[in-house]
């Protein structure tokens, strides 16, 4: 049986400018009266296998000391966001160092994210535990894709092989520790975990999962956030 622990990481030291307004988009009230981020957190930390949890927020931000989160007895520590997403990876996995080995796994899970499935977590913990590497959650597309210059068509893409990445995206906590600091040390541009470990050459394992999975991003996604936490409560 394997004694391989799961640590979650949770970035949240965006400021969700898409949206607008004044408070970041992890800070947005829902309808269930919970901020985004404390419905991602109510979600995750409640999952058994996860056994501790960083959350990375900016320096100088004043939001989550009023979450409920606060104080919860899974949160180890928090740490401080960088620049971009994979700089606040990096800075919470750096904290993470005294608590997990290089095989436990890491979850990286967006804040923007407060409608993620516990059995879709738990169906990626499961898919995954015998594997070197990891993955992560996604879905198929089923929509026609364009290819674009601009606001012209240029082609159609082949969808049959074309997947949309979702979150948590799950790796051991040394195989992710190595792609990110490849990435820093030939400065690479990325926007997801899975994104470093292709560039050393490594294997991610895609797990299907729900569509409802959705990242807030415009006022729009917020009231289908809405939708979904209803229908699913």
């Amino acid at each position: 049986m394997s004694t391989d622990q799961h640590f979650l990481i949770v970035p949240a030291s965006g400021i969700g400018s898409r949206i607008g307004g004044d408070t970041p988009k992890q800070y947005l009230k829902l309808n269930n009266g919970l901020s985004v981020l404390d419905q991602t957190l109510k979600t995750l930390l409640d999952i058994e296998q996860i056994k501790g949890c960083v959350i990375a927020i900016a320096k100088n931000d004043t939001h989550f000391k009023q979450s409920e989160f606060f104080n919860h007895p899974k949160l180890l520590t928090t740490a401080i966001g960088g620049k971009e997403r994979f700089h606040s990876v990096i800075s919470a996995l750096k904290t993470l160092k005294p608590f997990a080995n290089d095989n436990d796994w890491i979850l990286v899970h967006d804040a923007a994210r407060p409608c993620v499935k516990t059995t879709d977590v738990i169906n990626l913990i499961k898919q995954l535990k015998n594997h070197p590497t990891g993955g992560l959650l996604a879905n198929r597309v089923v929509d026609t894709i364009k290819q674009a210059d601009a606001t012209k068509v240029k082609n159609t893409l082949d969808r049959s092989n074309l997947w949309q990445a979702q979150t948590p995206q799950m790796y051991r906590f040394g195989v992710l520790s190595k792609a990110l600091d490849n990435v820093i040390n030939n400065d690479l541009n990325i926007t997801d975990e899975a994104s470093s470990i292709e560039a050393l050459g490594l294997e991610s394992i895609l797990v299907e999962a729900s569509k409802s999975n959705l990242k807030i991003t415009t006022k729009e996604d917020l009231e289908l956030a809405n939708f979904y936490l209803k229908s699913n409560s």
